[in-house]
């Protein structure tokens, strides 16, 4: 199985998802939609992004 690094739009989204959960965790910053989705669960949506990164490398999208 050959990886490739993922595509700039994959690891930007992962890369936001990364940085809303460590502001919202240890900052206490709040975006208005996204606080109520990242602040309850911080580990599913940390898991969202690694997967997202996982699918741009494995299967080169």
């Amino acid at each position: 199985m050959k990886l490739s690094t993922p595509s700039f739009g994959i690891f930007l989204v992962s890369a936001i998802l990364v940085a809303l959960v460590v502001m919202s965790r240890h900052f206490g910053i709040e975006v208005p939609i996204l606080t109520k989705i990242v602040r309850p669960h911080p580990y599913e949506v940390m898991l969202v992004a690694w997967s997202l990164l996982f699918i741009g490398v494995a299967f080169n999208v």
